[in-house]
C-alpha cells in the first residue's frame, strides 16, 4: 500500500501528521503501509520554482493513493499564474486523470447546533456530491489575458465532451446504487450550450440503470434547494466549477468546513484524498486546525483505494467516539463543550482508535 503524501502549505502539515498517527496504527497491526513524502504548492514554488516538481509528480504516479494537506496562502497570490500553489493542485488532478471527485456532507449529530440551518432542518443530512474534477472552465482551452480593442479582456472556455460526460454518469449513477437510489444531476442547460450536453448524455446514461430514480436541477435552484430543503438530495452529481461551489456550499450545512474529507478517483480507483478545506494560512502553526477531514480522507482512501472496509469503519467511528465525548477543535466549538488543540484531537482519534 504505496501512499504519496503531500503536505503542502498553511496548516496542511499539521493535519496531515495527525493522519499519519492513524496510518502507523494501521502499520503496527500488520497493514503494508509505506509512506513517502513530497513537495506540491506553496512549499514546492519556495523550494524548486514550481509548484508541481517533476518528483512529486513521479512520485505521486507510482504511488497507489496520494495524501494531500492543503495549498496556497496570500504571499503567493503576486506570483505568476503558472507558479501559484493552485497551479500544481489542478496539474496533479490532471496528470493523475482523477475525474470522479466525490464529496461526502455528513451532519454528524453532536455538530447539529454547530450548522448555519435550523436542527430540524439538518438533522441526518446526507449528501453525496460527486464533482467531475478534470475538465469543465478550469481547464478549457482557449484561455487567458490579452488586449483587445485597447482594453485587457479575461477569457476561459467552458467545454465536455461526451466520452467526460458519459464517464462521471456511471460514477454517480453507480454510487446511487448504493445508496437511496436516488440521483440529481445539476446544469445550466437554459443558459450554457456545454451543459445543455451535459443534460442529455446523463439522460441517456440513466437507460442503463433503471432502478436509480433521475432528476435534473439548474444550478441556481440547487443552491438555493441545499439551504431551503438539503435532506431532498443523495446523490447530486455536476461539472467542475459548479462542483466546486456546491460542495463548499454544502459543507457548511454540517458546521464546518473541517470535518469533511473527500475523495479524487481515477477509473481504476486510484485516488487522490484530502480535506476539502484550505490551507487556513491565518491559523497555521498555532495548534489549532482541525484534523478529522485529513483523518476522514484517510478512511475514505482505505475504503476506495484499498478495499479495507473494516479499517474505514474503525477510524469513522473513532471519529464519532471522540465527537460524542465533546471534544472540538476552534471551529467546531460550542458551549458545554471541550475545547482541543491540533494535537489533542488526534491523540483522542488514536485512543478511540486504539481502544
Amino acid at each position: 500500500m504505496k501512499i504519496a503524501v503531500l503536505p503542502g502549505d498553511g496548516i496542511g502539515p499539521e493535519i496531515i501528521a495527525q493522519a499519519l498517527r492513524v496510518l502507523d496504527v494501521l502499520k503496527a497491526e500488520g497493514l503494508p503501509i509505506e509512506t513517502e513524502t513530497g513537495l506540491i504548492g506553496g512549499c514546492a514554488v519556495d523550494a524548486t520554482g514550481v509548484p508541481l516538481p517533476d518528483a512529486t509528480l513521479k512520485l505521486a504516479l507510482e504511488a497507489d493513493a496520494v495524501l494531500l494537506g492543503a495549498v496556497g496562502g496570500p504571499k503567493y497570490d503576486t506570483l505568476p499564474r503558472e507558479q501559484r500553489p493552485e497551479r500544481g493542485l489542478l496539474k496533479i488532478r490532471k496528470e493523475m486523470n482523477v475525474f470522479a471527485n466525490l464529496r461526502p456532507a455528513i451532519l454528524y449529530p453532536e455538530l447539529a447546533n454547530a450548522s448555519s440551518l435550523k436542527p430540524e432542518v439538518v438533522a441526518g443530512l446526507d449528501i453525496m456530491i460527486i464533482r467531475e474534477l478534470v475538465g469543465d472552465i478550469y481547464f478549457g482551452e482557449p484561455r487567458g489575458i490579452e488586449v483587445r480593442n485597447g482594453e485587457k479582456v479575461g477569457f476561459n472556455t467552458m467545454i465536455y465532451s461526451e466520452s467526460e460526460i458519459r464517464r462521471i454518469a456511471h460514477v454517480a449513477f453507480k454510487t446511487a446504487q448504493k445508496r437511496s437510489k436516488k440521483l440529481c444531476s445539476v446544469d445550466k442547460m437554459n443558459v450554457l450550450e456545454s451543459t445543455q450536453l451535459w443534460r442529455d448524455v446523463v439522460t441517456e446514461v440513466a437507460a442503463e440503470y433503471p432502478d436509480v430514480e433521475l432528476s435534473h436541477m439548474l444550478v441556481d435552484n440547487a443552491a438555493m434547494q441545499l439551504v431551503k430543503n438539503p435532506k431532498q438530495f443523495d446523490v447530486m452529481v455536476t461539472g467542475n466549477i459548479f462542483g466546486d461551489i456546491l460542495s463548499d456550499e454544502a459543507s457548511m450545512l454540517t458546521g464546518s468546513i473541517g470535518m469533511l474529507p473527500s475523495a479524487s478517483l481515477d477509473a481504476n480507483g486510484k485516488g487522490l484524498y484530502e480535506p476539502i478545506h484550505g490551507s487556513a494560512p491565518d491559523i497555521a502553526g498555532k495548534g489549532l486546525a482541525n484534523p478529522l477531514a485529513t483523518i476522514l480522507s484517510v478512511a475514505m482512501m482505505l475504503r476506495y483505494t484499498f478495499n479495507q472496509d473494516a479499517a474505514a469503519d474503525r477510524i469513522e467511528a473513532a471519529v464519532k467516539s471522540v465527537l460524542a465525548q465533546g471534544l472540538r477543535t476552534a471551529d467546531i466549538y460550542e458551549d458545554g463543550a471541550t475545547r482541543v488543540g491540533t494535537v489533542e484531537m488526534g491523540d483522542a482519534v488514536i485512543k478511540a482508535l486504539t481502544a
